[in-house]
């Protein structure tokens, strides 16, 4: 089955055309600064040199026409006609508590997409701009939603819910939600695969950090709780993102700085996090370079993030009555063993020894970095959330036969 993976961002569209059958990737797409005069694309095609150049895309639709003539191209192009794609799989953000899984794409479920917009005001309307141009181009194309949300529904109500008054649940389904679901889901079992032990028997701590970053504590294979809340921006300290703070910060900003909801909002998700305490980047390597030349915050910054990261660890294991691996994914968790050594450090009354030769010579691909005799195992798994969307589609398209 030929699966097209489309990851509809506010100026942006990511695909990645799999065939399943063979596991393997045709081609990769990335469209960026859709509507602006220096909108980009860079197409990947298997086995062929990559390309780039300068395209005009005003939006979604005009951004997808891009993406498909590159796929059906007669020079570089994966396939001969957009038909012999079987079905594609989209990355939606906000399922609500409609979805628990992926589901086949009909009228009924964009409207409660189109519903959930107001939960995620920055990424589901792109998604839906995505559906709809799919629906244009490829109307006869089977299409699927894959939630980051869904994986994280398994989450018990004692747990999800904030203490406000409880009218304010029933009236706006004000709850923690959680995402990164697909990364989470798609590590955990990749790690029961690692362990050779059943998912079903395994107690995981899943930390996907990135610019985006959340951890979740993963019970016998299903999510129990999870960093992120009701919006991306609870949880940890992130690129631009505040993290966990005092409500009240919000209202005492307005009153101080007379500051409006939306900038509020344009502070805490787009103006803080590493950006905000160092003054000088989201990136992590720009604040390690910084830090070496003795920058002050960008070093304070760089001891902050791991310390919250510490801390959701420990508050996941005491959750679950210990932990049987720790999995680090993500840009971050993924490349830089400098902040998984500081992360682990200080957790060796939970069993967490890692072998500091295993953990510096393991960059973006998958090995286990613990000593031989440590109880807690500590792992570094890519994580694939395009293969999982593709795999959740075919399911999803083969049951619906």
């Amino acid at each position: 089955m030929l699966v097209l993976v489309l990851n509809c961002g506010s100026s942006s569209i990511k695909s990645q055309l799999l065939d399943l059958e063979r596991g393997t990737v045709l081609a990769k797409g990335l469209l960026e600064k859709i509507g602006l005069p220096d909108c980009f694309f860079t197409y990947e095609p298997s086995g062929r040199e990559t390309v780039s150049f300068p395209v005009e895309a005003k939006d979604h639709f005009s951004g997808l026409e891009v993406v498909t003539s590159a796929l059906t191209h007669p020079a570089y192009g994966a396939v001969k006609d957009l038909k012999e794609i079987d079905a594609i799989g989209h990355r939606v953000v906000h399922g609500g508590e409609k979805f628990s899984n992926a589901v086949l794409i009909t009228d009924e479920v964009m409207e409660v997409v189109e519903e959930c917009a107001a939960l995620a005001p920055l990424h589901n309307p792109a998604n839906i701009m995505g559906i709809r141009a799919c629906k244009r181009f490829m109307p006869d194309t089977p299409q699927v939603a894959v939630f980051d949300t869904a994986f994280h529904q398994t989450i018990p109500k004692h747990i999800f819910l904030y203490a406000l008054p409880y009218e304010y649940y029933s009236k706006y389904k004000l709850r923690r939600y959680g995402f990164h679901g697909t990364s989470h889901q798609y590590v955990a079992q990749k790690a029961a695969e690692m362990l050779d032990r059943p998912l079903e028997e395994l107690r995981l701590i899943t930390c996907h950090l990135g610019n985006g970053s959340s951890v979740t504590a993963v019970k016998n294979g299903c999510s129990l709780d999870t960093s992120m809340g009701f919006t991306p921006l609870e949880g940890l300290v992130m690129g631009t993102r505040t993290g966990d703070i005092d409500p009240a910060i919000a209202l005492f900003l307005m009153e101080k700085e007379g500051l409006s909801t939306q900038e509020v909002d344009d502070l805490f998700n787009k103006k803080s996090g590493f950006l905000g305490l160092s003054g000088l980047s989201n990136d992590v390597r720009d604040l390690r370079a910084a830090a070496a030349k003795g920058h002050k915050r960008a070093r304070i910054a760089l001891e902050v993030y791991p310390y919250r990261v510490k801390k959701r660890i420990g508050s996941y294991a005491a959750a679950m009555g210990g932990v049987d691996a720790i999995v680090f994914t993500a840009g971050i968790g993924e490349n830089d063993p400098q902040m998984r050594a500081d992360i682990c450090a200080g957790l060796e009354f939970l069993g967490v020894d890692i072998d500091p030769r295993k953990n510096k010579a393991t960059r973006g691909k998958a090995g286990d970095i613990s000593t031989e005799s440590a109880k807690v195992r500590v792992l570094v798994i890519p994580t694939n959330e395009e293969l999982m969307i593709a795999r959740e589609t075919k399911r999803v398209v083969e049951a619906a036969k």
